[in-house]
């Protein structure tokens, strides 16, 4: 059946005057027929065909994709020059008429030429050109014109994954490398934000650890093909590399294995030990040493892929878990910290629950409790239960009562899709687009608060989703608070209410960070007999700053 279509519709083609259209049909027929293995003498035909008509036509832009596709083919084929002459040909077209939508992919195209062919700097260089003109096509990338709206897992990701696994090829990386591969994570978090989205006005500003918190250090975990790498970044220290050479295939595979289990209040304790235990092997151990040598407290995570979906607190060194010796925060990258001073003097909160059964969701009977203690903690505070809490409702709190904390007891869920990203009011789901538009009016008036923390208990992350913390990492970045307090699963609600009366009373301190709040919450839960289960205490996680 597929070589009857292949040749009915290479029999069309020929049938059909030259034009843009045609050049692009001609250009996807060849990608079909290179992704089955057909005879490459075959492929080559059909692009050829591509170019030339570009060329009479006179659409340099249809000419330098054909072009680009031909050098993709050579470069299957393994046949280097050909495949870097035709690359380069199709770049130089792309750039005269200032399309960076494809220029970006010839540049990607031309550095795993160069990688190929044992040119590391040189592939570096194309990567970083690769890179630079996909920041200056941002809004190009996550626009609604179908010509740009790529498959950012095919067509962007890769570019950075790939430009970091080059980047740090050498097991001693120089500091300049470890530099570039930092900025390289940072820029794809800030790159997939923005497709979570499909909006590229994520503003950001650099910031050093330093400036911050001289006890912290940052931890920038990545996945590769064959290895889990990462850079440590301690105040006032040159950046250090680790690596554990295991393959992502099995990192991937441990690490949904170790999320469903911890998730669920039925598996043993001595299970998840030994699933956390083997990840702090391979995340924590090779950098053990050092942090046991600094003077850090903290340690703040730039995560990949599925670690995001973990509880970095509840890796385990056999003896004890890692929040047992540190305080855990996570943050989507140093650039999109939001940063200043943390009122202390007037801690105010507004705090929204449902505890009814609503919209096909189990009721949480313990939220009003959770509410009570916060009541009790923070004073003054605002309260909106049940039938209280409506999307207008908490519309009109958030403009009049503009405190610096925001608790929000509710069913949610985090996805890596926008569409799918929630938290439930009495009278509807309340969708991430709109509770960003709702926290946002918080500062209409110029004279509110910062958002210092937005807690979202009750919330979950969307099974078998490995991005679905995007979801949780954007609304803080875009709603503009400061931080966020939030569960990777739906704790068990009498549990919440315990860790939540902790957290406040700690928070309220002079001098005490939200990770330190944050902490010894979740240590009063690990030492209660019947929350020693990292199911109840390890899904709370901290997102953006944690001072």
């Amino acid at each position: 059946e597929i070589a009857r279509l292949q040749t009915a519709i290479a029999h069309q083609l020929s049938q059909i005057p030259p034009s843009r259209r045609s050049i692009y049909a001609r250009v996807r027929f060849a990608r079909h027929l290179m992704s089955a293995g057909e005879n490459s003498r075959q492929v080559a035909e059909v692009l050829a065909t591509a170019v030339q008509q570009a060329r009479e036509i006179g659409d340099r832009r249809a000419e330098s994709h054909a072009l680009g596709n031909l050098g993709t083919l050579y470069e299957t084929t393994q046949q280097w020059p050909m495949a870097e002459t035709l690359t380069r040909e199709a770049i130089v077209l792309a750039q005269s008429i200032d399309a960076g939508d494809i220029a970006y992919r010839w540049h990607w195209q031309l550095g795993r030429l160069l990688k190929a062919q044992g040119q590391t700097e040189a592939a570096q260089d194309a990567y970083q050109i690769a890179l630079t003109t996909l920041q200056s096509i941002r809004s190009d990338l996550v626009a609604m014109n179908p010509e740009v709206q790529y498959d950012f897992r095919e067509t962007v990701e890769p570019v950075y994954r790939e430009y970091v696994d080059l980047l740090l090829s050498d097991s001693n990386p120089s500091q300049k490398n470890l530099q570039q591969a930092r900025e390289a994570i940072e820029d794809l978090q800030l790159a997939e934000l923005d497709n979570f989205f499909r909006d590229a006005c994520l503003d950001t500003t650099p910031v050093s650890v330093e400036d911050i918190d001289p006890n912290a250090a940052i931890l920038y975990s990545i996945i590769l093909p064959e290895r889990l790498t990462t850079i440590v970044s301690l105040p006032g220290e040159p950046l250090q590399f680790y690596e554990t050479a295991v393959p992502q295939a099995e990192i991937n595979n441990k690490l949904r294995e170790f999320r469903s289990d911890i998730g669920r209040v039925s598996t043993s304790l001595s299970n998840v030990l030994q699933q956390s235990q083997q990840l702090y092997d391979w995340v924590i151990r090779p950098l053990e040493a050092v942090l046991e040598d600094s003077d850090v407290e903290t340690l703040t995570f730039v995560l990949d892929g599925g670690l995001r979906n973990i509880p970095i607190a509840a890796l385990h060194d056999g003896e004890d878990y890692l929040i047992e010796r540190y305080r855990v925060a996570l943050t989507p990258g140093m650039q999109l910290l939001e940063t200043g001073e943390r009122s202390r003097d007037r801690l105010t909160a507004l705090a929204a629950g449902l505890s009814e059964a609503r919209h096909g969701f189990s009721a949480l009977i313990h939220v009003p409790g959770e509410l009570q203690k916060i009541a009790d903690q923070v004073n003054p505070s605002r309260q909106l239960l049940n039938t209280g809490f409506t999307r207008t409702s908490l519309a009109e709190e958030i403009r009049n009562f503009p405190s610096p904390i925001i608790h929000i007891a509710t069913h949610g869920q985090f996805s890596s899709q926008a569409e799918n990203t929630f938290i439930l009011a009495y009278d509807t789901p309340v969708n991430v687009r709109e509770l960003e538009t709702l926290l946002r009016q918080r500062g209409e008036d110029g004279e509110s608060e910062v958002l210092e923390l937005l807690v979202l208990s009750a919330c979950e992350t969307a099974t078998g989703d490995d991005r679905a913390t995007l979801g949780l990492a954007g609304v803080a970045v875009r709603a503009g608070a400061r931080s966020t307090l939030a569960t990777l699963w739906q704790v068990d609600d009498a549990a919440t209410s315990l860790f939540m009366s902790v957290f406040y009373q700690h928070l309220g301190i002079p001098g005490t960070t939200k990770a330190e709040a944050l902490r010894q919450a979740q240590l009063s839960l690990l030492a209660h007999d019947d929350y020693l289960l990292p199911y109840f205490w390890s899904a709370y996680i901290l997102v953006g700053n944690w001072i």
